[in-house]
């Protein structure tokens, strides 16, 4: 039987990922194996868009820049929707990251191509980067420094194949070093010097970082993935008698890199494009990352590296299978990366964990019991609300009065690994509308989530939210149970006009002659107003 290659085989999901970088966008179309837990790669393309040519004044996103990464886009979503995907991940990283337009370009591609970017921060886009390195290599329990070299930043990476120990990104990159610095071809001595330099102050604090937590004995060997490395190795695996097939894996020694850098530096840009082993658009800024690479390697005292051809758009595929729930053990501890960073990010702020999770289940179980009620969310809200609900007191580290705001501002200023900017900021929003007033058009917390069932999820998770919060009145657990029943005065059949939300206490409690729940009851009574002006029910309590 001929497969269909426009639709995944039985058994399989397509899903497709584009990572939007500085130099260049990506797209990889990958399909996964259900039974396996594995993913294979259907198609790969590359386009140089060069989105890191800025407006040298302003910074922005140049219009050639943009209308070469939206002719690009299109291609790729069509090219993706044809092979049968049901979801196309993309993400933007530091050119769209710094660029002062860069919130208008994503917007404009959600608008005019229907393409969700998320935009990710430095040390997001190193997870991603692991994720990748780590779908296509065994590196078990020997730690491996991960150098990627992009366009406007390197991400510097010291992990296993069970954590990452460091994630850092450092604002350096071969697009950005070749604009900034690179006014000569060839490069004189002088700027050379002066590059390498420069260089070296830069990664300075990522390699320290790094560094600190190698353990004694421990000897780290280094990947290197993205395009400087894998030029390097085309080049340097050209020279071979027999070339191997593929890169992946490719071994090359510091003094190999040093060789052919210094050929490097003697040529031209007509020489260098020449070269058949890379393009002509990689000849370009391949001495700047040339020299990236060789300075890391010095400073982290490393005499060889192996590459990779697996990296961020990879890691893209691998989170979307973490957040399915569609991979085994060998990544079970990286599919915890939200739940680790959310407790992180609450012990940081000295929040109290036994009530966070106390908190954190009463909304659970209100989200479970309201669906239909108080909610029509199909499954993401609950993971956010989980994480609110972790962290929704973390503003009272600075003052508690109004300590809700405090905690917007902590969230959506902290960091939350494993989730895209838009979802790191509805945490943020469902956090701060636990207490007082409802949402509002011109609070900055409103302003900031743009899509109309985003919003709609923050305002549901806020008021479950609310609810959970009212009920932790004080240290001690005194419920045991809580349980809502939908209240129809007109019949089942009838829409609810209120619903009624049972409390049960606990045995301690219980065992108490002077113990009830009535400072419970009178707290969650205190949301009845809230609760019919957001959803026009009205809400009963009883308590045991």
């Amino acid at each position: 039987m001929v497969q269909d290659l426009s639709k995944p085989w039985p058994g399989r999901r397509r899903v497709a990922a584009i990572d939007i970088g500085t130099n260049s966008i990506h797209l990889l179309v990958a399909e996964v194996d259900l039974e396996l837990r594995s993913f294979s790669v259907v198609l790969a393309e590359k386009a140089t868009t060069r989105l890191g040519e800025r407006d040298p004044v302003s910074g922005e996103l140049s219009a050639d820049a943009i209308e070469r990464a939206f002719r690009t886009l299109r291609h790729d979503r069509d090219l993706a929707l044809s092979h049968g995907v049901e979801q196309i991940v993309t993400a933007a990283t530091s050119a769209v990251r710094e660029a002062p337009n860069g919130r208008d370009f994503l917007v404009a591609l959600q608008e005019k191509l229907d393409l969700d970017v998320d935009l990710v921060s430095g040390p997001e886009e190193a997870r991603l980067i692991y994720l990748g390195v780590l779908s296509g290599m065994t590196l078990g329990d020997q730690p491996h420094l991960i150098l990627d070299i992009g366009g406007g930043s390197t991400e510097l990476v010291l992990a296993d194949g069970g954590d990452a120990r460091v994630l850092t990104s450092t604002r350096i990159g071969a697009v950005r070093l070749q604009r900034e610095f690179c006014r000569q071809d060839p490069l004189p001595p002088a700027q050379q010097s002066f590059l390498k330099a420069y260089i070296q102050g830069s990664l300075d604090p990522a390699v320290a970082q790094a560094r600190a937590a190698i353990k004694p004995g421990e000897r780290p060997k280094m990947v290197a993935t993205s395009g400087t490395a894998m030029a390097l190795a085309a080049l340097a695996a050209a020279e071979e008698e027999r070339p191997p097939l593929k890169l992946q894996g490719y071994r090359l020694d510091k003094a190999r890199i040093d060789q052919l850098l210094a050929r490097l530096l003697q040529m031209g840009p007509e020489q260098r494009k020449a070269l058949t082993a890379i393009n002509d658009r990689r000849a370009e800024i391949i001495v700047p990352g040339a020299l990236i690479l060789q300075t890391a390697m010095e400073m982290l005292q490393v005499q060889e590296l192996v590459v990779c051809d697996r990296a961020l758009r990879e890691g893209l595929i691998v989170d979307w299978m973490l957040r399915n729930q569609l991979l085994g053990d060998r990544f079970s501890f990286q599919s915890t990366i939200r739940e680790r960073t959310v407790i992180h990010l609450a012990q940081s702020f000295g929040v109290d964990r036994s009530r966070a999770d106390r908190v954190a289940a009463f909304a659970l179980s209100l989200y479970d019991q309201t669906r239909g009620l108080l909610h029509e969310d199909g499954g993401e809200g609950r993971q956010l609300l989980w994480a609110a609900a972790q962290l929704h007191t973390c503003g009272k580290s600075i003052n508690i009065a109004a300590y809700h705001k405090h905690t917007w501002y902590l969230i959506r200023h902290g960091e939350l690994l494993g989730y895209s900017e838009m979802e790191h900021l509805m945490v943020a929003a469902i956090a701060r509308y636990h207490r007082r007033g409802l949402p509002k058009k011109r609070h900055e917390s409103w302003l900031v989530i743009e899509g109309r069932d985003q919003r709609r999820c923050v305002a549901a998770m806020g008021l479950l939210l609310r609810l959970a919060a009212a009920l932790d009145r004080r240290p001690a657990a005194v419920i045991e149970r809580i349980t809502v029943a939908a209240d129809r005065d007109a019949g089942p059949k009838e829409p609810p006009t209120g619903f009624t939300i049972s409390l049960e206490e606990s045995a301690e409690l219980a065992a108490d002659p002077q113990g009830d729940l009535s400072l419970e009851c009178w707290s969650l009574l205190s949301c009845h107003a809230v609760v019919q002006e957001a959803c026009g029910l009205e809400l009963r309590v009883l308590g045991a």
